[in-house]
């Protein structure tokens, strides 16, 4: 690896992938929704795709695209900034996270607001833009359905795009009831979301709020933000309230409105197996009277994009496909990865934030390949999540655990007497074991699996006692 990922940590402790998903295999009710849902939409994601003859072409193109972007960045950074501020905007830099919240803090207390409605924004996730505003006096309104749900149960979203999938629709009911004060018996759907709708439409209209939203593609050649969205949020919060402010990473830069096409042509298909989106509002300019401001965010990524093995991540378009047709994710939900980005993605991106914190994510993976088998823009998604976990023991990151099993993994392969001893009194205890040794709270995967029967021959008995003399063609 002629380029290594940085070792920095945060002294936090190390996220327990398989610890944190317990909680939520313990309800089957829960685990089987989810899987049984984002299956659901990966067939429809195929189904959408084979519709399309020239689908393949489009992936091979909107990664052609994002490489050619990033290879660029600096120069379509430049443009776009001045091509913003020639259309009126005013465009601001962030280095990091606290960059960031300082920016967008001093915008709004400058100016006396205390409100700000928001659309569904990862970064703002990412640089924890809430937890920082709220202490100094200003309110934030997710005003996502999704992303009220989670914020309303003080929970992180657990999904890109639908952020409150883990949850059934009793559990939203019961939320809305204890926080907005709506019958908690009611859980029709079209209840809760004009429940949601009622309590939060005030808000865009009151007075001293600004409007936020994020960023899915930024377009160098225009100067121009685009929002795509399926509820119409982003489009309140950009053009009722005074000012508008745009958080935006670096890395959703593309070169022109024509290459917009291609990546709006994948996006909704690839989330949600949708042809496209119901709003794909475009920002270009503020309104006579009000303001408009970008916030371009590294926040990492410019270190990430000299990674020559991990800045393949930085092409992302944030549609979650690979979270939707991971095995893994499915079954132990997004919260369990203890971070804004989940899943498979989750797990290449998060490390180049904090290697020991994120260390066991990697290892959350079958590395069966079918999340880079869906991604809209060909990340190797599974490559990298391999080379993850060799980054990791290089640097000494394993959990203890998994360090002592892989020694005695190392010492029994090296060892063929040895490893056939063991494999053959392996499957005298597993017939002999009780129950409680193999399933037990120290083996949560053990929690909702069977091992299967021990065969009663190793394929090398077997073969030792069928086996023919060489020659005999009989």
């Amino acid at each position: 690896m002629s380029t290594q990922p940085p070792t920095k940590s945060s002294g936090a402790k190390r996220i327990d992938h398989a610890k944190r998903a317990a909680s939520f295999i313990a309800q089957p009710d829960h685990v089987a929704f989810h899987d049984r849902r984002l299956w659901d939409i990966r067939k429809k994601r195929d189904a959408q795709g084979e519709a399309i003859p020239e689908w393949e072409t489009l992936r091979t193109l909107a990664s052609q695209i994002k490489e050619h972007t990033l290879s660029n960045l600096s120069d379509y950074l430049a443009q776009f900034s001045q091509r913003a501020e020639a259309n009126g905007v005013t465009v601001h830099w962030a280095a990091d996270a606290e960059e960031h919240n300082q920016i967008v803090h001093q915008l709004l207390s400058s100016r006396g607001i205390e409100k700000l409605v928001k659309s569904k924004s990862m970064l703002t996730d990412e640089c924890a833009m809430r937890e920082y505003l709220e202490p100094r006096g200003i309110e934030v309104m997710e005003t996502d359905l999704g992303e009220r749900i989670q914020q309303l149960d003080h929970q992180d979203p657990s999904h890109m795009v639908m952020p409150a999938v883990h949850k059934l629709r009793t559990d939203v009911a019961e939320l809305f009831g204890r926080t907005l004060g709506t019958d908690p018996t009611n859980s029709d759907v079209h209840y809760l979301a004009e429940s949601q709708r009622q309590h939060t439409r005030p808000y865009f209209i009151a007075e001293k709020t600004a409007g936020m939203t994020g960023c899915n593609f930024a377009v160098a050649e225009t100067g121009s933000v685009v929002v795509c969205t399926n509820e119409g949020n982003a489009d309140l919060s950009g053009n009722v309230p005074p000012i508008h402010i745009a958080s935006i990473g670096i890395e959703k830069l593309i070169p022109r409105i024509a290459d917009l096409g291609v990546f709006i042509r994948l996006l909704s298909r690839s989330a949600l197996g949708s042809p496209i989106t119901q709003y794909t509002s475009h920002f270009r300019a503020p309104r006579p009277g009000t303001e408009m401001h970008y916030i371009l965010v590294d926040n990492g990524r410019v270190e990430r994009l000299a990674m020559e093995d991990f800045w393949y991540s930085l092409k992302c378009i944030r549609c979650g496909a690979c979270m939707n047709t991971c095995p893994v994710y499915r079954r132990s939900g997004g919260l369990s990865y203890g971070s804004t980005y989940s899943g498979p993605i989750g797990a290449i991106i998060n490390p180049t934030y904090d290697l020991k914190k994120f260390s066991a994510l990697p290892f959350a993976s079958t590395l069966n390949g079918s999340c880079t088998n869906v991604c809209p823009v060909r990340i190797n998604i599974h490559e990298q999540i391999y080379k993850w976990r060799s980054v990791i023991a290089a640097h000494h990151e394993l959990p203890f655990v998994k360090t002592e099993a892989l020694k005695m993994a190392g010492k029994l392969l090296a060892s063929p007497k040895l490893y056939r001893a063991t494999v053959k009194s392996m499957g005298v205890a597993l017939e002999k074991l009780p129950n409680f040794v193999l399933y037990n709270p120290l083996n949560i995967w053990g929690l909702n699996r069977d091992l299967p029967d021990a065969p009663k021959a190793t394929f090398h008995d077997w073969y030792k006692k069928n086996r023919k003399p060489k020659g005999d063609a009989s």
